[in-house]
């Protein structure tokens, strides 16, 4: 809701009435019979009208002689603003530990109870603090994969204390053996395929993990290309009669999205920007979301740009529907596979 939509003081005291937190530190107001000042989302019990008076600013409604309420705290910042600095604080902790601090212990640096941090921070990550932390840890692998001399360095250097521990989800962290990532996908498999859609050209591929790639464009030649410089070294083979219906199915959700895709898809990022792609798939199809929605829905309504970023990063076109992400005004932009497809694909999707 716009700030100009608070302005009469009818319009304030609607806002109250209904505890709006999108009105909170655009006015204040203040009750005269307890002699407190309060946000718009109090949820202390309602006053009476006759007893309620506005203020901009914090400043005015003390200079009126009023105290902050003890409830909302209008002295101090917003609680998502509280638990958004406190979620921060522990991540830090967490990324910069060698060993995954305890719950207890993240909870008690947020100042919060065990069970009420686990909620409120999977609340602002979209991940509990142990898959937070995997995942952190396992960006940090794919780091030190491309840098460090040897495997066992590499697995050191990212925080795992045994190799052990590493190797029993290596496949979940890098869809492939480590030495085979360090070496750009040496000896690891990949099946692909390409063809045609009704968008042009379609690149499908899949590692052992599930489909790691879709890809489109005007040039079959240059989406191979695009593959191979992503795994320089591994062996790309066409895809068998299985890979070839999978390919099928792919085709035919480019076609008709709302059927939805139903394989298994080997997902890599960093832990943003899964949240990100997670935010994306629960966008309904014929439906669009701006990327500051985004942003906003992660909690993390200053990070538009990274949202944008990640949208840009997304390998599996339609699958993970960054498509359906548009500028604030509704203009398209930023489709890595070009606006016209990115039209087409909304196009089709309003007409389903």
């Amino acid at each position: 809701m716009a700030i100009e939509q608070f302005v009469s003081s009818e319009d304030r005291w609607a806002a109250v009435t209904r505890r709006d937190a999108a009105a909170d530190d655009v006015f204040y107001y203040s009750v005269s019979t307890t002699g407190v000042y309060c946000r718009a989302s109090c949820a202390a019990r309602l006053p009476r009208r006759e007893h309620v008076q506005f203020h901009t600013t914090r400043e005015a409604a003390e200079e009126a002689g009023f105290r902050p309420c003890k409830r909302c705290r209008p002295d101090e910042p917003r609680r998502s603003e509280r638990q958004a600095a406190a979620i921060a604080k522990a991540c830090r902790l967490i990324e910069k530990a060698e060993e995954l601090p305890s719950l207890e212990e993240l909870a008690e640096a947020a100042g919060m109870s065990r069970f009420y941090f686990h909620r409120v921070f999977k609340a602002i990550t979209g991940l509990t603090p142990k898959a937070y932390a995997a995942a952190r840890r396992a960006q940090r692998m794919r780091q030190e994969l491309r840098r460090a001399g040897r495997v066992t360095d590499a697995i050191y250097e990212a925080g795992f204390n045994s190799s052990g521990r590493f190797y029993e989800n290596s496949s979940q962290v890098l869809g492939m053996k480590p030495r085979d990532f360090r070496a750009g996908g040496a000896g690891a498999s990949i099946r692909f395929g390409v063809g045609e859609c009704s968008l042009g050209a379609i690149l499908v591929a899949a590692s052992e993990s599930g489909i790691c790639a879709i890809l489109l464009g005007d040039d079959a030649d240059a989406l191979t290309r695009d593959l191979q410089d992503r795994f320089p070294k591994a062996e790309l083979i066409g895809g068998d009669g299985q890979f070839e219906r999978w390919m099928a199915q792919v085709v035919g959700f480019v076609e008709a999205p709302r059927l939805g895709l139903q394989l298994p898809l080997d997902i890599r990022g960093t832990a943003f920007q899964q949240r990100v792609w997670r935010a994306l798939c629960e966008i309904p199809a014929g439906s669009t979301r701006s990327y500051a929605d985004i942003a906003k829905k992660l909690r993390a309504p200053k990070a538009v740009r990274a949202v944008a970023q990640a949208c840009a990063a997304n390998k599996l076109a339609v699958a993970i529907p960054c498509h359906r992400v548009v500028r604030t005004d509704g203009a398209l932009s930023g489709y890595r596979w070009g606006v016209e497809r990115k039209r087409a694909l909304l196009d089709r999707e309003a007409r389903a």
